[in-house]
Parts: structure tokens; C-alpha cells; sequence
């Protein structure tokens, strides 16, 4: 075989086919396909990711809270002075 479209070699009954880097389209379905399948795959790992992170949310916002609690000044230590 010689160097023709798509350089087309064969090796002892071994056809392998090859593309011009400016014959392929790089971005090709990058809108209609990539964004759908962005999707999926997010609402696939919505079960497995969404429960451990609600749980750290909720737990960094009570630790949050507690320390903002145990770090306030007590109204009544100074309610006699003026």
C-alpha cells in the first residue's frame, strides 16, 4: 500500500488507518453531546456525593455556630455597670 488518503500501511496483514490532524474535528459534538453527557454523569453521582457533603455542610455550620455561641460575652456579667 502507498502513502495515500488517511496513509493506509500494511504489515504483514495488519491495516492500520491514520487521519490528517486537519481532517479530524476536535471540538465536534462538544455542545450537543458534551453538555448531555456532563449531565448525566452528575445526576449518576448526585447519590453517591450528595449525602457526605449535606452531612459535612450541616456539621461545619453547627461548629460554626457552637464556636460563635461559646466565644460570646454574657449580657448579664456587665449588666450592673455604667
Amino acid at each position: 500500500m502507498g502513502h495515500g488518503f488517511g496513509n493506509l500501511w500494511k504489515y504483514y496483514g495488519v491495516i492500520s488507518y491514520t487521519l490528517s490532524p486537519f481532517e479530524q474535528k476536535a471540538l465536534k459534538g462538544i455542545i450537543s453531546q458534551g453538555f448531555l453527557n456532563t449531565c448525566r454523569r452528575f445526576a449518576e453521582n448526585v447519590p453517591y456525593m450528595g449525602p457526605p457533603a449535606l452531612i459535612s455542610y450541616l456539621v461545619y455550620e453547627w461548629a460554626e455556630h457552637e464556636n460563635h455561641q461559646s466565644h460570646r460575652k454574657n449580657p448579664a456579667d456587665y449588666a450592673n455597670d455604667v
